[in-house]
């Protein structure tokens, strides 16, 4: 059984409120042994750290503000993540980034929450990890702005263009991969893309209890991802890298080990 890392689990979601224990357990089974959850905003801080007691032999995790709810951030919240990031040692700060899908916050709230993460970032040494969905201009322009000083980014959910994907490599970005690689209908540019990405900067995410892959049979009637799903999106990535599925597993696994073991 091939060991997998699931780098990113909304497990402070309601949806996982009565049955945690039985998807960590059911994901170990397909040979998922690491998992990091995944903060959305600095409400989330409690919960992770009382899931990080039951399950820290297992677990990782991350501080910060997606953009949806930068409208909650302000300079009183900058002073509490850096108190949390004191206290907690966070292995990565964020979901941080931009979101002009769907505004739920001001280009400007998202703006000054993206920047003063990255600060925080920079000034603990802590690697990012970031949202991007169709802000693509804006969001390379932030980072370019603190690009010497940032100690290494992974780009979560990456759906983009090979544009973007030179992009971000050419930031020395890693690449988090999710099952909307599985939707062979939309994603016709993005599962050709995803063959230039470096092995060595690949991750592997299943985002749940978000983005169930489409091609899943059978699919839960909740329709809620879980990251027993992972080893169906890896395989899905082989095929289309045309390697072969313990290549990718190992690969990603260590990728994510490194990436967030070293914060």
């Amino acid at each position: 059984m091939n060991d997998l890392f699931d780098i990113a689990c909304n497990f402070t979601h309601e949806s996982f409120d009565d049955d945690l224990k039985q998807v960590i357990n059911d994901a170990m089974g397909i040979g998922v042994n690491k998992f990091l959850l995944v903060a959305a905003d600095l409400e989330d801080a409690n919960k992770i750290d009382e899931l990080i007691l039951i399950h820290q032999d297992l677990s990782y995790f991350t501080t910060g503000v997606h953009p949806h709810y930068a409208k909650t951030f302000n300079f009183e919240s900058v002073e509490k993540m850096r108190a949390l990031i004191t206290k907690n040692s966070p292995n990565a700060l964020g979901e941080m980034g931009l979101d002009f899908f769907r505004n739920l916050s001001t280009y400007e709230e998202q703006i000054f929450a993206f920047e003063e993460q990255i600060k925080l970032a920079i000034e603990f040494n802590k690697p990012l990890f970031l949202h991007q969905r169709d802000s693509h201009e804006s969001f390379i322009k932030v980072l370019n702005h603190y690009r010497k000083d940032i100690n290494k980014a992974v780009v979560h959910c990456f759906t983009g263009t090979q544009k973007e994907l030179d992009e971000y490599l050419n930031y020395d970005f890693y690449i988090g991969l999710t099952g909307w690689i599985c939707d062979e209908r939309r994603n016709k540019n993005l599962r050709a893309s995803i063959k230039n990405i470096p092995l060595n900067k690949l991750m592997l995410e299943t985002d749940s209890p978000y983005l169930i892959p489409r091609n899943l049979d059978p699919k839960p009637k909740s329709n809620r991802n879980e990251p027993k799903n992972l080893l169906h999106i890896a395989t899905e990535i082989a095929k289309l890298r045309n390697e072969s599925v313990e290549e990718i597993c190992n690969a990603t696994y260590q990728n994510s080990i490194d990436f967030f073991s070293q914060a």
